[in-house]
């Protein structure tokens, strides 16, 4: 069984319900969801006006392997009214692979650590509520040091 970690965002129409949708679907498409953060709120990161991001990071295990994975989470985008417009701008929702078990792995559509993830406490905060002493497969530090180490200023908080 494979262990895939994913983070869930949304800024636009209603960001909770969204994530809510998104999380039944992954459940029911991908696998059982083991691990799950609370959501948490924070600006925008990379475009500044824009509405609040939502985020939670789900751990699921899962028999499928990454590029399946992948495939089922840009489906679920799809369904769900993704449309790419902006990068770094609003969105319905939003589904990124952040690890898949503790592999290194990169191809035109995929990239696994998630290259950015050591830079945005929006990932960083939840994903330490789930997983803090994962160890990152190529910095090989755990996800609580790469928290404390972050410069990112954004502001990040639980959502009630």
């Amino acid at each position: 069984m494979n262990k895939i970690y994913i983070l869930l965002g949304a800024n636009l129409g209603a960001p909770i319900v969204q994530i809510g949708r998104a999380f039944d679907l992954l459940q029911d498409r991908i696998g059982e969801i083991v691990e799950s953060s609370a959501i948490y709120t924070s600006e925008g990161w990379g475009v500044k006006d824009q509405p609040l991001f939502y985020n939670q990071v789900l751990i699921i295990e899962t028999p499928l392997e990454k590029q399946e994975c992948l495939t089922i989470c840009q489906e679920i985008e799809l369904e769900l009214g993704r449309v790419r417009l902006v990068k770094w701008g609003a969105r319905l929702i939003d589904i990124d692979i952040i690890y898949f078990n503790d592999e290194v792995y990169e191809s035109k559509n995929l990239i696994i650590p998630h290259p950015l993830l050591q830079l945005r406490n929006f990932v960083l905060v939840p994903l330490c509520e789930v997983a803090d002493g994962y160890i990152h497969p190529v910095l090989h530090v755990s996800n609580k040091e790469l928290l404390s180490r972050s410069t990112d200023e954004l502001i990040v908080k639980k959502y009630n």
